[in-house]
């Protein structure tokens, strides 16, 4: 089964705003991982390391909002409007790669899906606009 959840981009206040929507909603962190966490960490630089590479904030039944700080360094910037992707969590990597293919015809790859170290990861930008985050762990059941 396919999970749908926000994922938001921030410019370098990503933890700020999500203490912010803590605050609001309650509950805690499930996930809150920064770049010097990751094993891309030595490709970073280092005013970059402290910001967040992945936080995810539960609310309510099965909902998960997640973000991350976007890297000038990685060519990343966030524009009002634009920073927010729809990520979808599947259950295989064949379901990954089908809603992967399907969502990029006529769109634009950002990212190609590839193995990586969070599983398989991609984005697309389809051709309405709407940006996707395409993601099978297959260490998450």
């Amino acid at each position: 089964m396919v999970t749908l959840n926000p994922y938001l981009n921030f410019n370098g206040n990503t933890e700020e705003a999500f203490n912010f929507y803590k605050s609001v909603f309650g509950g805690e962190f499930i996930v809150l991982q920064r770049f010097r966490e990751t094993p891309e960490a030595g490709r970073i630089p280092a005013a970059d390391l402290d910001k967040i590479m992945h936080v995810a904030l539960p609310i309510g039944k099965g909902n998960i909002l997640m973000a991350t700080d976007t890297v000038a360094s990685m060519g990343q910037k966030p524009v009002s409007g634009d920073n927010i992707s729809l990520s979808l969590s599947v259950e295989s990597e064949d379901e990954a790669r089908k809603l992967f293919t399907a969502l990029s015809a006529d769109g634009k790859i950002t990212m190609p899906l590839e193995q990586m170290f969070c599983g398989y990861f991609g984005m697309v930008t389809d051709k309405f606009g709407i940006q996707w985050m395409v993601n099978y762990d297959p260490n998450h059941k």
